[in-house]
């Protein structure tokens, strides 16, 4: 039951992920990438600490504070820069697709890193569930805008970063806490998002938002960034980094659906069996059967 409940809970945390694709894509016309991070994980930090703290977590060892705080500034800080950038070519329906290879990328990774052992069943129900968000979303491709393949490639490329988050945060958190954990790293990354905004001058953008765009924003940090990782690190504790990341296809469906009701973005025909395709290729997946 803790494997069924770490996919429930991902599950979860990967449909706020692509709600967040789609509120970036409302936002990235009066923001730059960096502002957008900022908000994400800035906002998401001052929901963090305050609950940590209540909540007396086990922090991370002495020892594990610079791997954890690394790991944190290249997910929290350098993946979500280049999610943004991705989301700013292409729509969030094609950008969340090219995230949906997370289960292929951390399957490679954890493999190398010698953390985690591939079966066949296991390989077989992600490669359905990948193939049913293109099933899902294949209809639409015809309809992107001038150059998307920009956003689509820099999202493949960011994914490895989320890949290695994936297998190497399993064992700093078992020596800590999921929560004492995310709270240090989303904090490093946050730090390290605001100083290169400052310098660059990104805050100016939010003197010219509405107040759409500031109820977008707190979502985007509240939703997209607090709740949606404080349910991802609990489910990698639960289960393990494939499984979890297998979730993330259900991302784009998520995506799709607000992204059509806040800018227009299509919805296809497909949308309904690519869903139940993803679905049957997460229940294959962590319905592996244990060795003996």
């Amino acid at each position: 039951m803790g494997e069924w409940a770490g996919v429930a809970i991902a599950l979860v945390s990967s449909s706020l992920g692509g709600t967040a694709a789609a509120i970036t894509r409302y936002l990235v016309g009066g923001a730059d990438p960096i502002l957008l991070a900022i908000l994400r994980w800035g906002i998401g930090f001052l929901c963090l600490l305050p609950c940590a703290l209540m909540l007396g977590v086990r922090w991370p060892q002495r020892s594990d504070w610079p791997a954890v705080t690394l790991l944190g500034i290249c997910f929290f800080g350098l993946f979500f820069i280049l999610y943004n950038i991705a989301v700013s070519y292409t729509t969030a329906a094609r950008a969340s697709l090219a995230l949906a290879t997370l289960p292929l990328h951390t399957m490679v990774v954890g493999a190398i890193l010698g953390l985690e052992c591939l079966t066949a069943r296991k390989i077989t129900g992600v490669g359905i569930a990948v193939l049913g968000v293109v099933a899902a979303l294949a209809a639409g491709l015809a309809q992107s805008p001038p150059g998307a393949w920009r956003g689509e490639l820099i999202m493949t490329g960011a994914v490895f970063c989320m890949a290695f988050y994936n297998v190497l945060s399993r064992p700093l958190m078992q020596r800590s806490s999921p929560l004492g954990f995310l709270t240090v790293g989303m904090g490093a990354g946050a730090a390290v998002l605001a100083l290169v905004g400052f310098v660059k001058g990104s805050f100016a953008a939010l003197d010219h938002f509405t107040m759409g765009q500031w109820i977008a924003g707190i979502y985007l940090g509240i939703g997209g960034g607090a709740l949606a990782f404080i349910l991802w690190v609990m489910a990698l504790a639960r289960a393990t980094p494939t499984r979890v990341a297998n979730t993330m296809t259900v991302n784009p469906i998520a995506a799709t659906l607000l992204a059509a009701l806040l800018i227009g973005e299509p919805i296809t025909p497909n949308l309904l069996i690519g869903l139940i395709a993803v679905f049957a290729g997460i229940w294959i997946a962590t319905s592996d059967a244990k060795a003996a």
